[in-house]
C-alpha cells in the first residue's frame, strides 16, 4: 500500500534585532501556514530569533525549554496541532557555560520531541569573500536527530551539516524519508551551493530535502541568501522562494520515496564490502 504524506511549510522570515519581535512574527506566520495552508508541519530558519553573528550569539541565548521562546514555540505547536521544527536559536547551558546553534523539534501535544545542536561549525575563510568562526562562540554538537512525522521519519541537520554527506547517509541509514536543514547561508556561497547541496542530499539519499533560510536584509551585518525551497527524492525542487519574506507550501508524498527508492535501488546496491558509514559509538 502507497504510503500518505503530510503538507510542510516551510517559513522564510524577517528578522530583526527585537527578540519579542521575530518571535511574535514567526507565531504569526505559523499560524497563518497551518490555519490558512493546512499545513501539518511547519519548519522556521537558522537564528529566526536573533540576528546571525557570533557577537550576538550570547545576548540572544536561552536555555531550553524553559526560555521564552521554546515556551512560545511549545504553546503554538499545541494550539495547532503541528509538528513544528523550531529552526534553530542560540542555546545557553549555563552548567557548561556553553552555547549551541540548536534546532528544537515540537510535537502536535506540544511536547519537545527532540533537539538538535550543529554538529559542524561555520568556520570559514574566503579571501575576498566572507571569513567567519562560529567555534570562537559555539560548542559543536553531537548527537543526531531523528523524528516520526505521521508515518515518516525526518532527520535535522542546521545549515553548513549540509555540506557533509556522510551525515546525509547516517540518516539514510537509519530510515529517513526527509532532511530538514534549517540554514543561513551568505551572498559568496548561496548563489554557488544552496540549490546544489539540497539538491545533491536528495539525489545523495533519495529523500526530501527542505531548507529554511531566513529572508534577506542587505542592511543587516550578515546577508542570508533567502531562496528556502523544498526538494524531492529525484532532487527536483519541487517549491522555493526568492528572497523576501516568505512561506513556501508543498506536500511531501512519501510514494515518490519509496517510488525512487525502487526504481533506482542504490542503496541495497552500495558494496558495503568495500566502504561504508556508520554511525561511532559515543
Amino acid at each position: 500500500m502507497a504510503r500518505a504524506g503530510f503538507r510542510v511549510a516551510l517559513l522564510q522570515l524577517k528578522v530583526g534585532p527585537n527578540k519579542a519581535e521575530n518571535v511574535a512574527n514567526a507565531l504569526t506566520k505559523i499560524r497563518t501556514a497551518a490555519r490558512d495552508n493546512g499545513a501539518r508541519l511547519v519548519a522556521l530558519p537558522e537564528c529566526f530569533n536573533s540576528p546571525y553573528g557570533t557577537q550576538h550569539f550570547g545576548q540572544y541565548a536561552e536555555e531550553i525549554p524553559t526560555g521564552e521562546t521554546s515556551r512560545s514555540l511549545s504553546a503554538v505547536a499545541k494550539e495547532l496541532g503541528i509538528y513544528l521544527i523550531g529552526g534553530t536559536i542560540p542555546e545557553k547551558v549555563s552548567s557548561e557555560n556553553r552555547v549551541y546553534n540548536t534546532c528544537t523539534v515540537w510535537s502536535p501535544q506540544g511536547d519537545l520531541m527532540a533537539k538538535y545542536r550543529k554538529i559542524h561549525l561555520f568556520d570559514i575563510n574566503i579571501p575576498g569573500g566572507i571569513t567567519f568562526r562560529e567555534s570562537d562562540v559555539l560548542t559543536g554538537g553531537d548527537q543526531l536527530a531523528v523524528i516520526p512525522v505521521d508515518g515518516a521519519k525526518i532527520g535535522i541537520g542546521i545549515c553548513y551539516d549540509i555540506r557533509f554527506d556522510e551525515l546525509a547517509r547516517l540518516y539514510r541509514n537509519q530510515g529517513c524519508d526527509m532532511l530538514i536543514y534549517p540554514g543561513a547561508f551568505n551572498m559568496k556561497t548561496g548563489p554557488l551551493h544552496w540549490e546544489l547541496l539540497a539538491r545533491a542530499r536528495a539525489n545523495d539519499t533519495q529523500s526530501f530535502v527542505a531548507t529554511i533560510s531566513p529572508a534577506r536584509d542587505a542592511s543587516a551585518g550578515y546577508v542570508a541568501w533567502g531562496h528556502s525551497m523544498l526538494v524531492d527524492p529525484w532532487a527536483k525542487i519541487v517549491a522555493s522562494a526568492a528572497e523576501g519574506e516568505e512561506i513556501v507550501l508543498a506536500d511531501v508524498e512519501l510514494k515518490t520515496v519509496d517510488e525512487v527508492r525502487a526504481q533506482i535501488p542504490i542503496y541495497s546496491q552500495r558494496r558495503t564490502d568495500l566502504y561504508n558509514t556508520m554511525l561511532q559509538e559515543s
